[in-house]
């Protein structure tokens, strides 16, 4: 007869050391900057329309802030990553992130509709970001980059 409480300990060890891998930190870590990497690769990738952007949200000298928020967002996702200062890379793509979900998603400005919900949707996603970025900056700060 089957041991079931060994067998399922034996599963949930497996599973645990797959969790914990480095390599799934790593992959974890990347999914989490994905947007801070992929947006500022299509912003050099069309710098006219990265310009455009800074002036649809009101943003000059708009090619001033393009290039800040590419470089930002490049630099801060691979402190992240790479775990050098990860907490302050960290909490500065949560304060980022909040600052400019304060300013592109003003789901209460827009009328009752599907523009109106899939602000407020996307809104409350990027407060998720930003507290997702916020746990990352406190354990690494409690337990330490490296560990």
């Amino acid at each position: 007869m089957i041991d079931h409480f060994s067998s399922s300990r034996h599963r949930g060890s497996l599973f645990a050391r797959i969790i914990t891998a480095p390599a799934t930190r790593f992959v974890a870590l990347l999914a989490l900057c994905a947007a801070y990497i992929q947006g500022p690769l299509t912003k050099l990738f069309d710098f006219q329309g990265a310009i455009a952007e800074m002036n649809h949200f009101g943003l000059h000298p708009a090619a001033f802030f393009a290039v800040a928020v590419i470089a930002f967002e490049l630099v801060a996702s691979a402190m992240v990553v790479s775990g050098i200062l990860r907490w302050a890379g960290a909490l500065a793509l949560a304060g980022f992130t909040l600052f400019a979900t304060l300013i592109a998603l003003r789901f209460w400005e827009l009328p009752p509709g599907m523009d109106r919900m899939m602000a407020t949707n996307a809104f409350f996603e990027h407060l998720g970001l930003a507290g997702a970025f916020i746990i990352v900056a406190t354990i690494d700060l409690t337990k330490g980059a490296g560990k």
